[in-house]
């Protein structure tokens, strides 16, 4: 498994749930990737041997359904095995090595996202963009004052606009320290710029579409006015991906 992801630098656990595939792909060498009960929690094999993580930990999830999505990607895998279309274990793999042990600073790093979070920072204009930041952002603000009592501020343009302590203290708490739910939330915060759009698919509150929409107004609109680049939109598509697949956990 050292051949197809890398290890994950303690200091960024999720790092490698970003990383694409190196350049020499390694061949299929199973026939079938199953989900079995394990000790902790459901194994992925192939055939009958663990998949293990780059620190030789076995891949298991705590629930059946999340194992066999797993073991879905790698049955997906045809002649080669390619770690950029296989969001879900790349996941799972930086949860099991770089999150489970350590959960605390994982958290701290969502709480840090909390202090300028993309949703505190409105356009000066036009008028049409700032209506659509407050369609898709108001409503999470909202939330976040009812489910959490943090009454955040925003501001316009990318001066800083300083959060009350109350606040970010009461939104912090929030923040699930379960290391799968951790780890998700980890990854949406990184993946959007937002902790309180990964807090929000955390509870429920937002789909990851939903999510994903308001985590890119400002960029839509921008290809809206000039054209699309499709070029530049592949790598927004493997983003993508990662995000459903810290979706996927959260929901499994």
């Amino acid at each position: 498994m050292r051949d197809l992801f890398e290890i994950i630098p303690p200091d960024d656990p999720i790092a490698a749930a970003r990383r694409g595939a190196r350049a020499v792909l390694q061949r299929r060498f199973y026939d079938k990737a199953t989900a079995a009960s394990a000790a902790d929690g459901y194994a992925v094999r192939l055939d009958d041997k663990p998949v293990r993580t780059p620190a030789r930990r076995i891949v298991a999830a705590p629930a059946l359904e999340l194992a066999q999505a797993i073991a879905a990607e790698w049955d997906a895998q045809r002649d080669v095995i390619d770690p950029a279309k296989m969001p879900l274990t790349r996941l799972a793999c930086a949860i099991i090595d770089g999150v489970a042990d350590a959960p605390r600073p994982v958290a701290e790093e969502v709480g840090k996202y909390l202090s300028f979070d993309l949703l505190f920072y409105r356009a000066g204009g036009p008028q049409k963009l700032r209506e659509l930041q407050a369609r898709h952002w108001d409503p999470i603000l909202a939330w976040a004052r009812e489910a959490f009592g943090a009454d955040f501020k925003v501001g316009e343009g990318i001066v800083h606009v300083v959060q009350p302590e109350a606040a970010l203290a009461a939104a912090r708490a929030g923040i699930p320290m379960d290391p799968w739910r951790l780890g998700a939330v980890h990854a949406i915060t990184t993946l959007t710029g937002s902790a309180l759009l990964a807090l929000a698919m955390a509870r429920g509150q937002l789909s990851a579409e939903a999510a994903w929409q308001a985590a890119h107004i400002d960029e839509d609109w921008n290809l809206a006015q000039w054209g699309r680049d499709e070029m530049a939109l592949e790598p927004r598509a493997a983003r993508f991906a990662e995000h459903q697949a810290a979706a996927a956990v959260l929901k499994m």
